[in-house]
């Protein structure tokens, strides 16, 4: 099944059922005004929605419009909680090989996160707004998946069981702020501003084979001002499947239905599959001659992310932003 929220005057917006081509689309405010209404009631709600679904998918669902990737905001425009990891420890590995450290032990067994702000995401076609490119600004391809409720010490199998949809994240980042915030020992904040998410949330068995071992088996594409910049498979060389991610997050704290868990940028050891951050095409060029020479982004530049399932049809829509002034 495929869900999406078109923005409308409430800040939630209004959920809609989106048909498998991510051609049609109809509201359902019978069964649930919004995604989180339905995430918050979902062994009753997604048997209803699954029933629309499959009405749009044979073209004859009641009210049913063409879908429009551009009326939409992230699937939940605001979240509970926004919990993003770092699961492919090749991006780890390069940033600390840039500046002559390495990767601790203990990265690999226990996985890396951070608390992201979810109180205002970004429609996946609104531009990024940036006050001073002084800061740095980088986009981030990741996948994510959103949770029903998880109990407390939950178990990685009750977790995998909690998984209810997924959907891609350009988790925006200001890399220039990073290290005077790092050095302070209390983690990210003003170089995390608000994250966009796909147009579209999936239900895993949309995936099909390629939703196996809790990861997402298919290369993620990203190009940077309408070029080909990165395609590296997501399901390759990620050290902590979802099960597993949201099982860190729930060894300290219960989970409510809605939560959203980022899987870090999606990054492999082929350097031919390109990257999904600037930042680690910079560290690249450290390694290999000393100084980086790719600019972070500038008013203007162009970000496209988007993931295909194997005959080429987009499975989530894409994230589409370009860099604007602030104000």
């Amino acid at each position: 099944m495929k869900l999406a929220t078109y923005q409308n005057h409430t800040r939630d917006g209004q959920l809609m059922v989106v048909s498998r081509d991510l051609t049609r689309a109809v509201a359902v405010p019978h069964i649930a005004a919004t995604l989180q209404a339905a995430l918050d009631d979902w062994s009753n709600v997604e048997p209803a929605l699954q029933d629309i679904y499959r009405a749009l998918n044979r073209g004859d669902a009641a009210g049913a419009e063409a879908f429009d990737p551009t009326r939409c905001h992230s699937p939940l425009p605001r979240a509970y909680q926004w919990a993003d990891g770092s699961a492919y420890l090749n991006h780890v590995e390069l940033v600390r090989k840039a500046r002559g450290a390495t990767v601790p032990e203990s990265f690999y067994h226990d996985p890396l996160m951070y608390q992201g702000g979810s109180d205002n995401f970004l429609p996946p076609h609104a531009p990024i707004p940036l006050r001073d490119e002084a800061w740095g600004l980088d986009f981030e391809g990741e996948v994510a998946v959103i949770t029903g409720d998880v109990a407390l010490g939950a178990g990685v199998e009750e977790c995998g069981r909690a998984i209810r949809l997924l959907m891609l994240v350009n988790d925006v980042t200001l890399r220039n702020l990073i290290p005077n915030e790092l050095a302070k020992g209390f983690g990210f904040f003003q170089s995390k501003p608000a994250t966009a998410f796909s147009p579209v949330a999936v239900t895993p068995d949309e995936l099909g084979d390629a939703w196996r071992d809790g990861k997402v088996h298919l290369p993620l594409l990203v190009d940077y001002n309408n070029a080909f910049y990165g395609r590296p498979d997501a399901g390759v060389e990620m050290q902590f499947n979802f099960p597993q991610l949201v099982a860190h997050v729930s060894k300290t704290r219960t989970l409510a239905a809605g939560s959203i868990v980022g899987s870090g940028t999606v990054s492999n050891h082929d350097r031919s599959v390109g990257s999904c951050c600037l930042a680690e095409q910079r560290m690249i060029e450290i390694i290999d001659s000393g100084a980086a020479t790719t600019p972070f982004m500038k008013l203007g530049d162009k970000v496209r992310i988007e993931m295909k399932d194997a005959n080429g049809e987009s499975l989530f829509g894409a994230i589409e932003q370009t860099v604007v002034p602030h104000g």
